[in-house]
């Protein structure tokens, strides 16, 4: 189905450029009458779809806005098809325009909202639509959209926290390797043809240097190339085999600090969406299908799906999961306290709280050591040029009499 760049007039008589799906014009103009706006001019668009254009560029921050301003018109009463149509002719950016107006035309044909987001999976996940239709079966979509606001702000949290610890680690690692190629390349070689020159016999630590140094020079892609390779080669056999994704998910929660990091990550993301989902209405196994599929590690997504498969069995969920093994022992107590007091869902949002705070100090933590480690590899590389630089400098000229 080809992609129609149009310019239409809604119904204030302004002016709408957007992006839509349609089988040719005469279905464009039907399409765009049914959300309230007049085909002025189109053409077919030559850039990809809106679902995929909508999907690369959409931040945290605008689905923040798209929900909260929806929340607001259904607080006031205002019908759903007005309320997105409200959406659409108040937003400056094309993107949410475009999407919004695709949601516009499969409410108007009578597609419910849930429905109408999963047809944008890149855009809304499986959190989105459920929570929606548990809002229109319910009649409280006002409350699901309230919840989508509050989880799209602790998503974009989140994810600014993996950021802040991936990101110092590589800033560090690329100025090291970057003065080490430096020092390897332009400065050393220069010492050397001198030190060679003058026909002395050079101590191992100078012939170390001055292997490391040629190897640089002459086979600096090979450096550039492997860490790439790797992690290629890595990404690459984990889609391809099954076996192999899950042992390196495993392998992953080892990992000296990463490893807990990465385990504290996906309890939150499990307690976050479990929370939201339980307390709008959905199921238990439904949470529990939904949050497994969330957590980021293969290794901790098999633990899940034990966990769902024991409390469809009549498990409760506090055994199942101290069963699993994979989760803390205070998670497991305070899943029971829930259980016993019908509070489930307010005890996953205490459970929530607390390990975003434990992220929080396991990511400085992470910082703190990495600080230290670094200055100390940075330290010995400078030290080893010193010493194998200076001291045959320092042997040629005590010969000469300095």
């Amino acid at each position: 189905m080809p992609q129609y760049a149009y310019r239409a007039l809604n119904d204030a008589g302004r002016t709408v450029r957007g992006k839509i799906s349609a089988n040719n014009e005469s279905d464009l103009y039907q399409q765009l009458q049914q959300t309230g706006l007049m085909l002025l001019d189109s053409k077919v668009s030559k850039t990809g779809g809106i679902a995929q254009a909508a999907a690369r560029g959409i931040s945290a921050r605008e689905k923040i806005q798209f929900f909260m301003h929806l929340e607001q018109l259904q607080a006031a009463g205002v019908p759903l098809l007005d309320s997105l149509t409200d959406v659409r002719d108040s937003t400056d950016i094309p993107r949410v325009r475009d999407m919004t107006t695709m949601l516009i035309s499969d409410v108007g044909s009578g597609t419910p909202l849930s429905q109408a987001f999963e047809k944008h999976p890149k855009i809304f996940g499986d959190l989105y639509a459920s929570l929606i239709a548990v809002g229109e079966e319910s009649g409280k979509l006002t409350e699901a959209f309230q919840h989508l606001t509050k989880h799209v702000k602790w998503e974009d949290a989140i994810r600014q926290k993996v950021v802040k610890a991936a990101r110092y680690p590589a800033v560090v690692l690329i100025i090291i390797t970057g003065m080490l190629m430096f020092m390897m390349g332009f400065v050393v070689p220069g010492i050397v043809g001198f030190l060679k020159s003058n026909g002395q016999t050079l101590p191992p630590v100078t012939l170390a240097l001055i292997a490391t140094s040629d190897f640089v020079v002459n086979y600096w892609w090979v450096m550039l190339l492997t860490p790439i390779v790797i992690v290629g080669t890595i990404v690459g056999i984990s889609k391809v085999s099954e076996t192999a994704r899950y042992a390196l998910s495993c392998l992953a929660l080892r990992v000296p600090m990463m490893g807990v990091l990465t385990t504290k990550l996906a309890i939150s993301r499990f307690a976050h969406f479990f929370a939201v989902m339980f307390q709008s209405g959905v199921p238990i196994l439904q949470c529990l299908e939904t949050a497994q599929r969330v957590v980021g590690n293969r290794c901790l997504e098999e633990s899940m799906k034990s966990v769902r498969q024991q409390v469809q069995n009549g498990e409760p969920l506090s055994a199942a999961m101290r069963a699993s093994g994979q989760f803390p022992s205070l998670v497991c107590r305070m899943i029971k306290i829930g259980e016993d007091s019908g509070n489930l869902g307010g005890v996953m949002d205490n459970v929530t709280s607390f390990y975003d705070k434990d992220v929080d100090e396991a990511i400085d933590a992470m910082i703190g050591s990495v600080e230290p480690a670094m200055t100390v590899i940075s330290g010995a590389i400078m030290a080893w040029i010193v010493a194998g630089v200076m001291g045959p400098i320092y042997d040629s000229l005590s010969k000469m009499g300095f």
